[in-house]
């Protein structure tokens, strides 16, 4: 029996078998050997991994270091992990489909027996890895920061369930952006510029984020909700009982980002490779 095949990715040379209800698999799994079977997605992994490291020790050296109890360090190394994972994520997603347009590869993917959906999803659960790695890397300097179990639960679960969902949103971003870009340039700053008007309202000073209007800018924006939920919950001990409704965000911007990225998989163009 044979099969037709089809380039598939980054480079010319690389092969798929023809249709078959997997596809999206199939390029998942591709996309999975080219980001960590070369030195992109370990590099960045490691740089991930060094920056965590360092914020440990300066949160948790000795008194005259650490300006911060243990509740407040943790706090910082899952806000930290969610950001930096998050980022990841979305600059791998960004390049998904601008950097095969700019590289050149585009046309070999869009005439292969793959559709686009499946091109957009397999790169999408690729993209994700990226922050399933930076949650590997994550959890033991939470649990090693968290002094006492219920601060290390707290914190697992805050960097899991929200942390999840943040990384999942983002990197819908990033990749329905860069169905659309032309270059890779112009999508990675796209992704990131949106990243930081995202991320902003989380930064603002107490007495106006807890106003009605910086706590709505907060409820509303997937990003600064989740980075929200690792303060009220970690630093200020606030229940998850009341703490709740800064998940709904998160969770409506992963799954709606989503669908806008499959959707502009049928708007994707060759545009110009050059």
């Amino acid at each position: 029996m044979t099969t037709d095949a089809a380039t598939i990715g980054a480079r010319p040379e690389r092969r798929v078998a023809a249709r078959s209800p997997g596809g999206s698999s199939l390029v998942a799994r591709q996309e999975l050997r080219d980001l960590w079977g070369s030195t992109r997605g370990l590099t960045a992994l490691f740089g991930f991994s060094l920056l965590l490291a360092v914020l440990a020790y300066l949160a948790s050296a000795d008194a005259g270091i650490n300006l911060l109890d243990a509740r407040e360090s943790v706090g910082v190394i899952v806000q930290t992990a969610i950001a930096l994972g998050s980022l990841g994520a979305i600059v791998i997603s960004a390049d998904a489909i601008s950097g095969e347009r700019e590289r050149g590869t585009l046309e070999a993917l869009l005439v292969s027996p793959l559709s686009r959906r499946d091109l957009v999803v397999g790169k999408l659960l690729a993209a994700t890895s990226m922050w399933a790695a930076a949650l590997v890397v994550a959890v033991p300097f939470v649990v090693t920061m968290a002094r006492g179990p219920g601060v290390a639960a707290d914190a697992l679960i805050t960097l899991v369930v929200a942390g999840s969902l943040v990384a999942a949103a983002l990197t819908a971003l990033g990749l329905a952006i860069s169905s659309v870009a032309l270059s890779t340039r112009v999508s990675l700053a796209a992704s990131l510029a949106a990243l930081v008007l995202l991320a902003a309202p989380s930064q603002l000073p107490a007495i106006r984020a807890d106003g009605v209007l910086g706590s709505i800018l907060i409820k509303v924006n997937p990003i600064a909700s989740g980075l929200r939920l690792a303060q009220e919950v970690l630093v200020n001990q606030r229940s998850w009982a009341s703490q709740w409704v800064l998940l709904v965000s998160p969770a409506v911007a992963a799954v709606l980002l989503t669908a806008v990225a499959v959707r502009l998989s049928r708007r994707i163009e060759l545009g110009d490779s050059r």
